[in-house]
C-alpha cells in the first residue's frame, strides 16, 4: 500500500520533536489534508497530544516490542487513506537499546523505509549547526535522513543558517520555527503534563499551526513524504478470537490514560468488547464486565479523588478477588495497592486494597527501561518459563512489587523479580504491547469468556 510519510528525529531529546510534529499535524489538519500520527519507542504522552489534533487515536511502533515485519503492518494499517503519515522519533535519531541503535527511530525509518527530516534547536550555534547535522546524516551511510528543519532559531538568524547548512551538508532545510513562549508545552515527572490537563491546549495548536504555515515549507515535506516507497507488509498470524463478546472494562480518564491504541483494538479483535470506564467519577464498573484493564497514567496526581471514589474501589477490589480477569500496569497497579501517597508527599490515601503494600514516591527513576519478563508460573497471560518484552519507567514504588516474573534488562546482566501473576491477574509495574504477542491479548480475552460463561450459570 502506498503510504506518504515522514519520521521527525532530533539529535538528542529536547529539541522540540512533540513541538515540531504537533504544529505540523495541526497545520495539516486546517488545510485539510487528513495526517496519521505514529510514535517511536514506549512513550505514551507525545501520542496524546498527536490524538487531540488529528481526532482519532494515535499509534506506537516500537522495534523492541515488534518486529519489523509487525510494525510495518501497522504502520501501514494505521496510515490507509491518510494524505500523510508523520511518525514522533524518540530520543537522538540513534538512540536504542543500551548503546546500539536497536529499537532507535533511525531502525524504525530504515525498516519502513521512511524519509527522515531532523529537527535541530537552533539555539546558540551558527557553523556548528552544520557540522552536527554533517555528521548525524553521514553516522550510518543508510541514514536517510533527507532534511531539516529548525526550532527556536530567530527570524534574523534564519535564512544564513539554511543557506550554511543546505551548502555544507547537501541536505533540503524545511523551514523553522521561532522561540514561541506562549506555546511552551509543561512537563512533570514522567514526561509532559497530558493533553487533557492542558486548558488553552487548542489555542496553543492553532499559534503553532499559523507559525508553521508561514515559516515551514509545508508542501516541500509532503512533496518528500510521496517519495516513500510502497510498505509492502503481511498481516501477522492471528489465535482465533473468543466468542460470546465478554466486556474489559477499559479505565480512561485524566488519571488512567496510557494504553497503546493498536493494543486495544488487539483486544477487539480478538473477541473482546471494550467499554470505558472513569475511575475518577463512575460509581461502578461498566454493565456486564467480564474484565479488567487497568492502565498506567498519573494516580498519584489525582489521589485524593480516586480515595473519594468508595463505591468503585469497593466493587474493584471485591471481583478482583473473587476472580475477574485483570490487568493492572503500573499506575493501575499503584491504585489496586492498600495505599498510595499523593503527589506532594503528604498524605497516604485509601486505595482499592487488593494488595496490601504502600505505594510511595522515591524521588528518582526507579527500574527504568526496557525489559524481557519471564513467567516464573502459570497465569492469566502466559504459562511458566514463557516470555515477552514490555517497559518500566516510573518514580512511585512499591512495598510489595511482586515477584512472579523474572526481569531481564537487554544486553545487560541486571535483573529483578517482580509482577504479579495468577490465573486471573496480572499486576506490576512492567507495561507491554499486546502485539508483540498477540496470544497474550487472546488469553485475556479467553479468561473474560470464561468469566462471563460461569457469571451465567
Amino acid at each position: 500500500m502506498s503510504a506518504p510519510r515522514l519520521l521527525l528525529c532530533a539529535p538528542a531529546s529536547g529539541g522540540g520533536k512533540t513541538t515540531v510534529t504537533c504544529a505540523l499535524l495541526q497545520a495539516l489538519v486546517n488545510r485539510g489534508v487528513k495526517p496519521a500520527a505514529f510514535k517511536c519507542g514506549p512513550d505514551y504522552i507525545d501520542p496524546l497530544f498527536h490524538s487531540e489534533i488529528i481526532g482519532a487515536r494515535s499509534r506506537s511502533l516500537d522495534l523492541f516490542f515488534l518486529n519489523e515485519e509487525t510494525a510495518r503492518y501497522l504502520l501501514e494499517r494505521g496510515g490507509r487513506e491518510a494524505g500523510l503519515a508523520l511518525i514522533e522519533g524518540a530520543m537522538g535519531y540513534y538512540d536504542g537499546v543500551a548503546m546500539s541503535s536497536q529499537a532507535s527511530a533511525y531502525h524504525l525509518a530504515r525498516a519502513t523505509q521512511t524519509p527522515a527530516v531532523l529537527v535541530a534547536d537552533g539555539r546558540g550555534s551558527a557553523l556548528t549547526a552544520a557540522a552536527v547535522i554533517q555528521g548525524l546524516k553521514n553516522f550510518r551511510a543508510d541514514s536517510g535522513i533527507r532534511g531539516v528543519i529548525f526550532n527556536r532559531v530567530s527570524p534574523m538568524l534564519y535564512p544564513r543558517l539554511k543557506a550554511c547548512v543546505e551548502e555544507e551538508t547537501g541536505l533540503r532545510v524545511y523551514g523553522y520555527l521561532p522561540n514561541l513562549p506562549g506555546c511552551t508545552l509543561k512537563s512533570r515527572h514522567l514526561g509532559l503534563v497530558t493533553a487533557g490537563e492542558v486548558a488553552d491546549l487548542k489555542e496553543k495548536l492553532q499559534a503553532l499551526a499559523a507559525q508553521a504555515e508561514q515559516t515551514i515549507d509545508l508542501d516541500g515535506l509532503l512533496a518528500l513524504a510521496a517519495t516513500a516507497p510502497d510498505l509492502n507488509a503481511a498481516p501477522p498470524p492471528l489465535p482465533e478470537p473468543v466468542e460470546g463478546a465478554p466486556v474489559i472494562a477499559v479505565a480512561r480518564d485524566r488519571a488512567f490514560c496510557f494504553y497503546y491504541a493498536d493494543g486495544l483494538e488487539l483486544l477487539e479483535a480478538m473477541g473482546a468488547r471494550l467499554a470505558e470506564f472513569s475511575p475518577l467519577a463512575d460509581k461502578a464498573l461498566p454493565r456486564g464486565t467480564c474484565g479488567l484493564y487497568l492502565g498506567g497514567g498519573y494516580p498519584e496526581e489525582f489521589a485524593r479523588e480516586l480515595a473519594a471514589n468508595h463505591s468503585l474501589l469497593g466493587e474493584i477490589r471485591q471481583k478482583i478477588l473473587r476472580g475477574l480477569p485483570t490487568v493492572a500496569e503500573c499506575g493501575g497497579f499503584l491504585y489496586l495497592h492498600r495505599c498510595l501517597s499523593g503527589a506532594d508527599g503528604q498524605y497516604d490515601w485509601r486505595m482499592a486494597g487488593v494488595f496490601s503494600g504502600r505505594a510511595a514516591n522515591t524521588g528518582k527513576l526507579s527500574r527504568f527501561g526496557y525489559v524481557t519478563l519471564t513467567a516464573k508460573k502459570d497465569g492469566l497471560l502466559c504459562h511458566a518459563g514463557e516470555s515477552f518484552p514490555a517497559h518500566e519507567f516510573h518514580y512511585w514504588d512499591s512495598t510489595g512489587p511482586g515477584e512472579d516474573f523474572r526481569a531481564q534488562k537487554p544486553q545487560s546482566g541486571r535483573g529483578w523479580d517482580c509482577g504479579w501473576h495468577t490465573p486471573t491477574l496480572y499486576a506490576g509495574f512492567p507495561h507491554f504491547h499486546f502485539w508483540a504477542r498477540p496470544e497474550l491479548a487472546r488469553n485475556f480475552a479467553a479468561a473474560a469468556r470464561r468469566y462471563q460463561q460461569e457469571a451465567l450459570l
